[in-house]
């Protein structure tokens, strides 16, 4: 994660331990503008393919926080996969998608106990839709819905530089 934005030209260093909310920071060369990033890391097992979360990461949200969620896959000589989001775009996801997945039944057709686990996936298509003003709030988290995010470092508005 580090080389990625250090190959970018970018200046970036892990957190002090017990730094809430970020476990990196980074800035451009010119020190113009300065990005927390917190890393959510999976292998490429489970079935839903997705990062754990919780309640608190619905309502994180600042202009200079972004996520970088990372797949590095089942093998050690799988690729690393990484999708970097605003945490704006994080917040809502997991807001919406709970709230649907608690009024989606259990599997004996019960009410969902909520808690504060939350788990940002790949893809929400078998949750029952939740409907607002007639648009259905899941179809924006359906398959593919991460894939504008894949190795988007853009997102963080840093310019790049040629420093190799």
């Amino acid at each position: 994660m580090l080389s990625q934005l250090l190959r970018r030209g970018w200046i970036a260093a892990l957190a002090p331990d017990g730094a809430p909310n970020m476990d990196i920071l980074v800035t451009d060369e010119n020190n113009e503008k300065l990005c927390a990033i917190q890393v959510k890391t999976r292998r490429n097992i489970g079935s839903d393919k997705g990062w754990h979360m919780k309640r608190k990461h619905e309502t994180m949200v600042a202009d200079d926080l972004y996520y970088v969620f990372v797949d590095v896959g089942k093998r050690p000589s799988d690729p690393t996969v990484s999708h970097i989001l605003p945490s704006s775009v994080v917040a809502d996801c997991l807001r919406d998608t709970h709230r649907a997945w608690l009024n989606t039944p259990g599997k004996q057709g019960q009410q969902r106990n909520d808690t504060d686990m939350r788990r940002l996936r790949p893809d929400y298509s078998n949750i029952r839709p939740i409907t607002e003003e007639g648009k259905n709030i899941i179809d924006r988290y359906s398959t593919g819905w991460l894939a504008p995010f894949r190795e988007k470092w853009d997102v963080l508005g840093l310019p790049e530089t040629d420093r190799f």
